[in-house]
């Protein structure tokens, strides 16, 4: 698998990617609507399968989730208005690409300050603010990073939008998540649960198919 830097080559480097010879790409990077089409397009104009990450941000808190893939994409903010934006042109410029939303990712290796991870953010709560806040009214959508990695891999090609979310099943709260977390990677976190913050964010997948990442309650017990 090879990294592409955008910052470098550009989203439609046409002989930067010719050089590279892929099977596939998979957009991962941040990038708005006109850069993400760009990208999609050359892939289209070479025959090659194409993913877009997307996510569970492109649906607001209300109505409330579980969200499935055709509900509709309601977002408020900033960022889930252009992964919205993002989606759409994506699908305009190849419409074999794929989609897949993805929720918060948990990943034990990247606990770096500039890192996004819930572990890392985690951390960062305690370490700025002395303890950790989290909802038990909040059904977060989230993952293992590398679940999420082996099921891009395995979407790509396949078109579509897909959900993926290991917690979609589990349904399990922040709070839950959070005090599984400080156990299994021995975190000395002070929680302080609440329910300031009401939301079913699950992803769940089409109606008849089958979960693409393992169950959350099943990764945080192993």
């Amino acid at each position: 698998m090879l990294g592409w830097d955008h910052r470098t080559f550009g989203f439609a480097n046409a002989a930067a990617l010719d050089a590279l010879r892929p099977d596939a790409i998979a957009h991962l990077a941040t990038a708005d609507a006109v850069a993400s089409a760009q990208l999609a397009a050359l892939a289209h104009s070479r025959g090659l399968p194409f993913l877009v990450t997307s996510t569970a941000m492109v649906f607001h808190h209300e109505p409330n989730g579980p969200h499935r893939v055709g509900d509709l994409r309601n977002a408020r903010d900033a960022y889930g208005c252009s992964k919205v934006a993002v989606e759409d042109a994506v699908l305009a410029a190849h419409l074999e690409a794929s989609v897949a939303r993805i929720g918060w990712q948990i990943d034990p290796d990247a606990l770096g300050p500039s890192s996004n991870n819930m572990l890392a953010q985690l951390d960062r709560w305690q370490a700025e603010l002395g303890e950790v806040a989290a909802s038990n009214a909040w059904r977060p959508a989230c993952s293992f990073m590398s679940d999420t990695a082996s099921a891009l891999l395995a979407l790509l090609g396949k078109g579509g939008v897909h959900h993926v979310d290991s917690n979609a099943a589990a349904g399990l709260s922040f709070a839950e998540i959070v005090h599984a977390l400080r156990l299994r990677h021995g975190r000395a976190w002070q929680v302080r649960e609440h329910a300031d913050y009401v939301h079913d964010q699950r992803l769940l997948p089409a109606l008849g198919a089958t979960l693409l990442v393992p169950d959350l309650r099943e990764r945080l017990a192993a």
